[in-house]
C-alpha cells in the first residue's frame, strides 16, 4: 500500500531549505520541540540507549533532540530534500541517526524480513493529518513496538477552535506557517484516533493538549485537547 499523498510531500519539499531556520517556516516546531521531547523522555523514563523510531521525521528536528539525549534513532520520511538536509545536519552535529526514505508499511516488511529488534519508543508527530490512511500508520507502528514499548502520536483536533488557531491564526494572521500547510477536513478528532488505536490493539495511557501564547512564544501542556494534542499508547 502506497500510503503517501504526493501533494503533501510537495508542500514539505518546498519548505526544505528553511527547516532548520528557527525563524523560518518551521518556527512553531522549533518553539514546540523542547516541550515535546521532554514530555517523550519523561514518559519513557529517559531516552538514553533506547531504540527509537521517528515516523515522518522531516529534516530531523525531533530526531536530533532525541539522539542528543542518548537515543539510538531511526528516522523515516518520504520526502527527498528534507531527508538530505536531515542527514547533512546530523553529520555536522556529530550525531549518528539512521535516516531512511521509506514508508513505515514497507519498513515493517523490511524489519520483519531481517528479524530486527523492535523499538522501545516510536514517535509520529504532526504526520497523521497528512496521509491518506492514518490507521495504516498506527497499525505499522504497533507492529514495530516492543511489548513494553511506548508510542507517541500528535495531531490536530477537527474543531472550530483548531481551525481558528492553526489555520487562520498561525497561517494567515501570525504567518508562522505557510498558507495551505494544513487542511481542516484532514484534522483528527480524539475519538477517531482512539478508535484506530483500539483497532491496532493499543491502550491510551494519556492524552494532553498543546497550547501556545503568541505574545511570549511559549508552549505548555494541559488537559484541553480541543486543538493540537499528543497521546501516548502502549500495547494491549
Amino acid at each position: 500500500m502506497n500510503n503517501v499523498d504526493q501533494n503533501e510531500i510537495a508542500k514539505f519539499e518546498k519548505m526544505a531549505q528553511s527547516w532548520w531556520d528557527p525563524n523560518g517556516d518551521f518556527k512553531p516546531i522549533h518553539l514546540l520541540n523542547p516541550l515535546r521531547v521532554n514530555y517523550i523522555a519523561e514518559k519513557s523514563n529517559g531516552l538514553f540507549n533506547k531504540k527509537v523510531l521517528d515516523v515522518g521525521c522531516g529534516a530531523g528536528i525531533l530526531s536530533e533532540a532525541m539522539a542528543k539525549m542518548g537515543a539510538k534513532v531511526t528516522g523515516l520520511d518520504m520526502t527527498t530534500e528534507p531527508l538530505n538536509i536531515a542527514k547533512q545536519h546530523a553529520e555536522q552535529n556529530g550525531l549518528e541517526i539512521d535516516y531512511q526514505q521509506i514508508t513505515i508499511e514497507d519498513f515493517v516488511i523490511q524489519q520483519q524480513a531481517q528479524n530486527a529488534e523492535k523499538f522501545d519508543v516510536i514517535t509520529c508527530m504532526e504526520m497523521l493529518e497528512h496521509v491518506p490512511e492514518p490507521l495504516s500508520i498506527i497499525q505499522s507502528c504497533k507492529a514495530l513496538l516492543k511489548p513494553n514499548g511506548i508510542l507517541f502520536l500528535s495531531t490536530i483536533n477537527r474543531t472550530f477552535k483548531a481551525y481558528m488557531l492553526v489555520v487562520v491564526g498561525a497561517e494567515y494572521i501570525l504567518k508562522m506557517l505557510p498558507k495551505g500547510t494544513h487542511e481542516f477536513e484532514k484534522f483528527i478528532k480524539p475519538a477517531e484516533l482512539l478508535n484506530w488505536c483500539d483497532q491496532a490493539e493499543l491502550n491510551c495511557n494519556e492524552m494532553v493538549g498543546y497550547h501556545f501564547n503568541p505574545l511570549t512564544e511559549n508552549f505548555w501542556l494541559n488537559n484541553d485537547v480541543s486543538s493540537n494534542y499528543i497521546a501516548m499508547f502502549s500495547c494491549s
